[in-house]
């Protein structure tokens, strides 16, 4: 419990000021409103934010513990680009009358007969925007700020000749118990005692 007291002290205020900020950015959007085509649309950016930042409220300070915000690619591409597209067809589709490309969404939604669950979403126009700045968010994660380098394996001829101490110092020390391979014995001479 100990252990990680500072850590979670840390992270609680962190998540905190990341929820207080995310809050401002609602109470932001809220007082511009969403009349016209162009206040929409700075009130979702604004709410979108909110949700970016609560995402990466985990992240602060990471590069306090040697890390760095990568991209990651794969979360981008799988994760984000779809959220994007529906996110941003909801939105096209039932910002207020007269907005970029609003009567052509409109009617492909209706087209191809998704214009009601159009309609239902977008009464959710916040909740779409945060939800999108908060998947963005998660398009990022901590990696080590240093790369490790990746040495190639390269194969080499076995050796022939007899093992050779690390150091010279080494072989010369010769430990007892520890047979050396460098150091060489010297021979042993044999006594013998007549026998009377």
């Amino acid at each position: 419990m100990r252990r990680y007291g500072l850590y979670d002290t840390t992270r609680g205020l962190t998540t905190a000021a990341a929820a207080a900020l995310a809050g401002l950015a609602l109470w932001g959007a809220a007082q511009i409103g969403t009349q016209t085509p162009s206040r929409f649309w700075l009130a979702m950016a604004i709410v979108a934010a909110g949700g970016l930042v609560l995402a990466l409220a985990p992240h602060v300070g990471s590069w306090t513990k040697g890390l760095r915000l990568r991209l990651s690619p794969g979360t981008f591409l799988l994760g984000f680009l779809p959220v994007l597209v529906v996110v941003g067809w909801i939105l096209l589709a039932t910002q207020p009358a007269g907005g970029w490309q609003h009567g052509r969404l409109h009617s492909w939604s209706a087209s191809i007969g998704v214009l009601g669950v159009v309609h239902a979403v977008g009464l959710w126009h916040g909740v779409l925007a945060f939800g999108f700045g908060i998947v963005l968010g998660y398009c990022f994660d901590a990696v080590p700020a240093l790369e490790p380098e990746v040495v190639p394996y390269e194969r080499t001829a076995p050796a022939t000749t007899e093992p050779v101490a690390d150091e010279p110092v080494t072989a010369e020390r010769g430990y007892a118990g520890e047979p050396t391979a460098v150091r060489e014995r010297a021979p042993v001479v044999e006594e013998h005692t007549p026998v009377e």
